[in-house]
């Protein structure tokens, strides 16, 4: 199965602040900063979401507005948060939006 993935001048800020507007997207993005390749499963266990099902609609939000990398791998897909493009399309907007993503937790 071949997923779309937009290419880095394709990722739109308004897509980006869409998808992340969203406090379990936003919970997922969290876990993915932590750097590396997490399979779907280790994400969903860290966010206490026990059916896949549930995900399924904010994986292809979050890889259609270019926020993640998502491959599949043997019946699993393998999830990379897309760091280096989003940093190179708006420098600084990432980082802002995990910042007041921790802010907001930590009250």
């Amino acid at each position: 199965m071949t997923l779309r993935h937009p290419e880095r001048a394709q990722i739109s800020v308004e897509g980006v602040l869409s998808a992340l507007g969203n406090p379990t997207r936003l919970a997922a993005v969290r876990i993915l900063d932590g750097g590396g390749e997490h399979n779907c499963a280790s994400v969903l266990k860290m966010l206490g979401i026990a059916a896949k099902s549930t995900m399924t609609h904010h994986w292809r939000v979050l890889r259609d507005s270019g926020v993640i990398w998502q491959r599949p791998s043997g019946r699993e897909y393998m999830l990379t948060l897309r760091r280096e493009d989003l940093d190179a399309r708006y420098p600084g907007l990432l980082d802002a939006i995990l910042a007041g993503a921790r802010a907001d937790s930590a009250s």
